[in-house]
């Protein structure tokens, strides 16, 4: 037995699936199969209830695992402390991010943190909010970064500053011309909006509520660049961080416009499971971004 396969049922009991276990390890589905029934051979115990409708662990299963989780989390602890004594920055970083984030934020000191630690390779995937936090509980990656993060007794979420959120119009809006504007200015307006169950949306919602303000929504988009682009069709006007409008300003495709009133900024946020062991060039990057944001 390795301790490989060890991970590959830890990570299937977690996510329930055989097709995300298979991803996580970089293995087919039949090869999950395979570790799961050469474990149950070497334990001489069933330990997953097999159904179409549900997935379950076995009693034996269930021992398994909470021992697994144990020693996996021990390799890991060893691994890094190894890595710390000899003072070795090198690896795999996974990371999940926003769309946000990962286009307009994360780059430059992505860049920066790469030309530094050079044997470090960092994977980057762009989800929904919901997805980043799912794929850091699900171990599909190792860290999540996102706006307004939802406290979870299985997260670590280590606070990385605040982002500055302005209103955007077309340049021949009646807004255009201010340079900024009360959120009364709002009332009645058509909005496009991200849609209702993306954090940045629920936010803004509370504000427009907390003001009295009432807008017409006409389109609603799951991250800001259809967002921007909606907007410069002239279909409304929308509230964005402002990292993510700097070159449209310079282009004078959109317009940018303060907004006087309400909390129009959100919180940002590093997010990783409490069970993991961070190795050294996780902490790094962790670190740096903490500093630097």
């Amino acid at each position: 037995m390795q301790i490989e396969s060890l991970k590959v049922f830890c990570d299937l009991a977690e996510t329930e699936s055989f097709t995300k276990a298979a991803q996580i390890n970089d293995v087919t589905q039949s090869a999950v199969s395979q570790t799961i029934s050469a474990l149950e051979r070497q334990f001489k115990s069933l330990l997953i209830e097999r159904s179409k409708k549900n997935f379950r662990l076995t009693p034996e299963g269930d021992v398994l695992y909470d021992y697994s989780k144990r020693i996996l989390q021990g390799y890991e602890a060893l691994h890094s402390k190894l890595q710390e004594l000899e003072g070795v920055i090198s690896g795999n970083i996974r990371v999940a991010t926003i769309y946000s984030i990962g286009l307009h934020v994360l780059p430059p000191y992505l860049k920066k943190f790469l030309k530094t630690f050079p044997t470090v390779n960092v994977h980057v995937e762009y989800r929904r909010a919901n997805q980043v936090a799912e794929d850091v509980l699900g171990n599909v990656v190792d860290l999540g970064m996102l706006a307004y993060p939802a406290r979870d007794s299985k997260l670590e979420i280590v606070p990385l500053g605040k982002e500055p959120m302005v209103l955007i119009c077309h340049p021949h809006h009646e807004l255009a011309k201010h340079q900024s504007v009360r959120t009364k200015a709002l009332n009645g307006l058509k909005f496009v909006g991200f849609e209702p169950d993306i954090p940045t949306r629920k936010a803004l919602d509370k504000i427009f509520k907390e003001h009295g303000v009432s807008v017409q929504y006409v389109m609603e988009f799951d991250n800001v660049e259809t967002v921007k682009r909606a907007v410069e069709i002239d279909s409304g006007v929308a509230i964005v961080p402002e990292a993510t409008i700097h070159q449209e300003v310079a282009n004078q495709t959109l317009a940018s416009v303060k907004l006087d009133e309400g909390e129009f900024s959100r919180p940002l946020a590093m997010i990783y499971k409490k069970s993991r062991v961070l190795s050294p060039a996780m902490k790094k990057f962790v670190g740096m971004l903490k500093d630097s944001l």
